[in-house]
């Protein structure tokens, strides 16, 4: 009796950690309200209505998934949400919403003491090399540590985390999406791509393959901003909704629509247009949404 009432224990503890992946922010780069912007549409601020980004808390540290805007507030969440002092950083690429979040890390602020930042080698060397960041190197407020494309990375608890190159706008850095597993559930994060065409990958194929798909919802049709959309392209919600129709259910229920330019109706839950792609099973992402991984 007393070996099995151990078994017991020992089987709920190990049932009882978990590992949880949560939206810490669902916005395109500028946020909402947006600069420049005097529509409707930014005419109310919205509580945690923040950039971009993801939370994973493993059994003993936290990851965030780009360093926006927001970084303060999406990180304080996720302290609160996993009882970890400290996160760790993984950068999809060096544009403004998705690592100018770091200078939260700096002496200015919280000087931090070797924080861990993963970045693949365009972004690394743009972050070593330019100031003000190079000084976060220089200084020891962060870490570097090397990605490398398709090569896993080994954390916390059995969760990995795996690079994807997409196709985007790499001025200054290559950009990548992540494939994050855990001990039960995969998740895939690409949060800009310039268009599903562009890329050596299927992502119908790759939905497949994974239990939540969490995907580029910048715009949702094309003329939905006073300037060329081409200087700016992402998949439309609507063409990647189009894309993935023949998918089963199942399938399309895994899809989560991130990083919505403030213009993109689909932010407004009583859009026609999001209510129908609801109907078919597409999801938009929501802050405090939380998976289990």
């Amino acid at each position: 009796m007393r070996g099995l009432l151990i078994f017991c224990l020992c089987f709920f503890s190990e049932a009882t950690i978990g590992q949880t992946l949560y939206i810490l922010g669902t916005l395109q780069d500028g946020g909402a309200p947006h600069m420049g912007c005097e529509k409707l549409c930014c005419s109310v601020e919205k509580p945690h209505d923040f950039v971009s980004s993801i939370g994973v808390v493993g059994e003993h540290q936290s990851f965030i998934f780009d360093a926006t805007p927001d970084f303060v507030s999406q990180t304080n969440y996720l302290k609160e949400v996993s009882g970890h002092k400290n996160v760790v950083i993984f950068l999809t690429h060096a544009h403004m919403g998705h690592y100018t979040g770091l200078m939260h890390l700096g002496r200015e602020a919280h000087n931090t003491a070797e924080t861990m930042v993963y970045a693949m080698p365009k972004m690394a060397h743009f972050l070593s090399k330019n100031g003000p960041w190079d000084q976060l190197v220089s200084l020891r407020n962060i870490s570097l540590i090397p990605l490398q494309e398709d090569q896993e990375v080994f954390l916390d608890q059995s969760i990995t985390v795996t690079p994807l190159k997409v196709p985007h706008r790499d001025e200054y850095s290559e950009t990548v999406g992540y494939l994050i597993k855990g001990k039960n559930k995969t998740a895939l994060y690409v949060p800009d791509i310039d268009k599903w065409s562009k890329w050596n990958r299927s992502i119908a194929a790759l939905i497949e393959t994974v239990d939540y798909a969490f995907l580029d919802g910048t715009f949702f049709a094309d003329g939905e901003v006073p300037r060329p959309m081409s200087e700016v392209p992402h998949p439309f919600v609507s063409e990647t909704a189009a894309l993935l129709e023949s998918l089963p259910l199942k399938e399309r229920q895994k899809v989560y629509f991130i990083h919505l330019n403030h213009s993109n109706p689909a932010r407004n839950a009583e859009f026609q247009g999001r209510i129908d792609l609801e109907k078919q099973g597409f999801q938009f992402a929501e802050f405090g949404l939380s998976f289990d991984l």
